[in-house]
């Protein structure tokens, strides 16, 4: 060990509301607190917002619908409408796609424009921004942070906060502040990363032809591993064309650590290996693609996302924890602040296992305040992939509109608890629903608007 003297730290800023992390979750907590009236400063790692969505190059936005009662509609509202007019009114928007014969609609989108269209969202709300730097640790006291201490180009610094909102994904600041969290599936493993990377050139209608049909990819692979010609690190592969139809985004690679885990994005060591890891399997199945899929004969890689896909982490202990079981039996909560309508979906060793909700059903769970409050610190809110869920829940409301809705969930709370005077998790539900549904979201209680002939998938 090397022990680093004592030293005092700056106060960088100081802002009523401090949202770490820049993914839907944390655009949405943001966007909301500064529309409830509240001082908003949004840190984020990189030097633009969309998380993984653009940062991992996921290029969809999923959970925003579900199959209610066997139909397609659009369940996640308010800061999400506002951020997808934007990027569709950058010509950024795909319309709705349909996948697993039905069951599951997403959104894609050009990553360019999202950058933009988030930029604009927040600066209109009034947020400031804060790019480049990264959570370092946590100033407390008693149980309350006091500051949150971060690592910039400037150099080390405090920025204090009254309220923070912990929407890192990994939960970085309420693990600095001594929130208790779990990892994984209790089993040393977890949801496995993935490298996405996306192609260009793209024959679409031979492509569509060729992998068009359900299932069609996997009976691809599935001839050509036969053939020993090539290794697939899992079965299936989701490839499917962007806002672009010649630019196509490929999600196959599956990244393991050196005992055969789900890679631990929280581990230096183990996130840079994979980091390699992945981008050697992109080869592999770029190979693939180029050589034995019709339609993609002369394609060439348009981006290899700037870092792993990373589905699971850190899950803050809150609460209540949101289950698989809640999941599937499309569960009601009295203090619901949105809904979930993404499936079950685990990344296992070697494949995507998917859970659904019952056929017929409404599609849909809703998602409880208290699993936005911590264990154990007083003034902190975590919302997105880190909150307090299972595992088996996680996978479902990892998803960018669960994601959404926990985020706008939030913010609202956080800039309440201020004009009330109380510590966010003493707030009174019903005054979190009335401000969240007044601003156009929906919290499950009503039946949703079917997609319109605009927007049906």
């Amino acid at each position: 060990m090397i022990r680093e003297p004592a030293r005092a730290v700056p106060v960088l800023v100081e802002h009523e509301i401090v949202v770490l992390g820049g993914g839907p979750a944390g655009i949405a907590a943001a966007t909301a607190a500064a529309r409830q009236g509240a001082d908003v400063l949004l840190v984020e790692r990189y030097g633009f917002l969309g998380g993984m969505g653009t940062a991992g190059g996921v290029t969809n936005f999923a959970g925003l619908y579900g199959l209610v009662h066997g139909e397609t509609a659009q369940v996640v509202h308010g800061v999400a409408d506002d951020l997808l007019d934007r990027i569709d009114r950058l010509g950024g928007l795909n319309a709705p796609q349909q996948g697993l014969q039905g069951r599951i609609t997403v959104r894609s989108y050009d990553v360019s424009a999202y950058k933009c269209a988030a930029d604009q969202l927040l600066l209109d709300a009034g947020v400031k921004l804060l790019f480049h730097t990264l959570a370092a640790d946590a100033a407390m006291e008693e149980d309350r942070i006091e500051a949150l201490i971060v690592e910039t180009k400037s150099g080390r610094g405090a920025i204090r906060g009254r309220v923070f909102i912990d929407a890192s994904g990994d939960a970085d600041l309420a693990a600095h502040a001594g929130v208790p969290f779990e990892t994984g599936d209790g089993h040393g493993s977890g949801l496995f990363p993935t490298t996405m990377f996306r192609v260009g050139n793209v024959d679409p209608e031979k492509a569509l032809a060729a992998i068009g049909e359900f299932k069609a990819i996997d009976r691809l692979m599935a001839e050509a591993s036969a053939s020993g010609a090539y290794s697939f690190p899992r079965e299936g592969a989701i490839v499917r064309p962007q806002k672009n139809p010649t630019e196509w985004r490929v999600n196959v690679t599956q990244i393991r650590n050196a005992q055969g885990r789900a890679m631990d994005a929280t581990d230096a060591l183990q996130l840079s290996a994979g980091e390699v890891e992945g981008r050697r399997q992109v080869q592999e199945y770029f190979r693939f693609l180029k050589e034995e899929v019709p339609g993609f004969e002369n394609i060439h890689i348009v981006e290899i996302a700037p870092q792993v896909g990373v589905r699971e982490t850190r899950r803050v202990e809150g609460l209540y924890r949101l289950s698989g079981e809640d999941i599937l039996v499309c569960a009601d909560f009295d203090d619901a602040i949105g809904v979930n309508a993404w499936p079950m979906e685990l990344h296992v060793a070697g494949k995507v296992e998917w859970r659904f909700f019952p056929d017929d059903s409404r599609g849909y769970c809703e998602l409880p305040f208290r699993m936005l409050v911590p264990k154990s610190v007083s003034n902190l809110l975590v919302a997105g992939r880190c909150a307090s869920m299972t595992h088996e829940g996680q996978s479902a409301a990892r998803a960018s509109g669960a994601c959404f809705a926990m985020g706008e969930a939030a913010g609202a709370a956080a800039a309440l608890s201020l004009r009330s005077d109380v510590v966010p998790g003493a707030l009174e539900p019903a005054a979190l629903q009335r401000a969240l549904e007044r601003a156009g979201a929906f919290l499950g209680r009503l039946t949703p608007r079917r997609a319109s002939s605009r927007d049906r998938a």
